[in-house]
């Protein structure tokens, strides 16, 4: 496949992971400029120059190319040294440009919706609207830390070097294992048509405000963390960016939490 120019809203990251190949990868998706959703898999974002990196709501120019492994439609491979950083798009006044970006995108209001769609069209990204959360479950992993083989994926990089001279390598710490894995349940649909729903979350916002929490708040950081993700943003007219697994499709994950304001009913007209 052909190597484009490509300009790219990023939408989400999730939370980094061991990678063989990689030492860490990220999975990195957004929108390009016709609107439709794209994967940009792997990332290795933290080891790359900090003049290449890039957030969530970012522009980004880059060079990508069809993944080749990958055959999702939405999946392309991105050639991180092309990298250019772009404009914010900032919330301004009630999200008016984030929306208006956002506005392609159809968004699903059952999750049922979104397999359908990957049944008959190969969709492997999504937006979905649930009509409420219902809680959060926040699970112990199995290992609380990282096994021998993923610990040394992780500092390969820095012994081996790869990605840059040694001029240029970034000093890292090594990744931090989450201690916890972390649900949202939700319900689709109304009355007695309602379903309940349950799906891991790996964005990495989610990830970074468990360990937030956990310094700022020690023992009690649960309290603070549900009180971000069951209150404060369901209270927002939250949608939940969907993405499936490359190995296992039928498998769903949330990758990223879009929280804007809900709209008055003067802006809807």
């Amino acid at each position: 496949m052909a190597i484009v120019d490509a300009r790219i809203l990023i939408l989400c990251k999730t939370y980094p992971s061991p990678s063989g190949k990689y030492a860490e990868t990220t999975c990195v998706a957004g929108l390009d400029e016709s609107g439709k959703l794209i994967r940009l898999f792997p990332v290795p974002f933290r080891l790359i120059a900090k003049d290449l990196q890039f957030k969530k709501w970012q522009w980004i120019e880059a060079k990508v190319e069809k993944a080749k492994k990958d055959h999702r439609p939405e999946s392309f491979t991105i050639k991180v040294d092309t990298i250019h950083g772009g404009e914010m798009v900032l919330p301004g006044k009630d999200w008016g440009e984030r929306r208006r970006l956002l506005s392609p995108i159809k968004a699903h209001h059952d999750f049922d919706d979104v397999e359908a769609a990957r049944q008959t069209a190969a969709s492997s990204l999504a937006i979905l609207k649930p009509a409420r959360i219902v809680g959060l479950d926040i699970e112990p992993v199995s290992d609380p830390e990282w096994t021998n083989e993923e610990l040394a994926k992780l500092v390969q990089e820095q012994k081996q070097g790869g990605l840059f001279d040694d001029d240029d390598k970034p000093s890292l710490k090594t990744l931090r294992k989450l201690p916890f894995d972390f649900y949202y349940r939700y319900e689709c649909g109304d009355g007695a048509a309602a379903k309940v729903f349950r799906h891991k979350l790996v964005d990495w916002e989610v990830g970074a405000l468990y360990w937030n929490c956990h310094r700022s708040y020690g023992r009690d950081w649960e309290r603070h963390f549900r009180g971000q993700l069951e209150q404060k943003m369901p209270a927002k007219d939250l949608m939940l960016l969907m993405g499936n697994q490359h190995r296992f499709q039928d498998q769903w994950l949330i990758i990223s939490l879009i929280y804007p304001p809900h709209q008055t009913q003067a802006e809807l007209f």
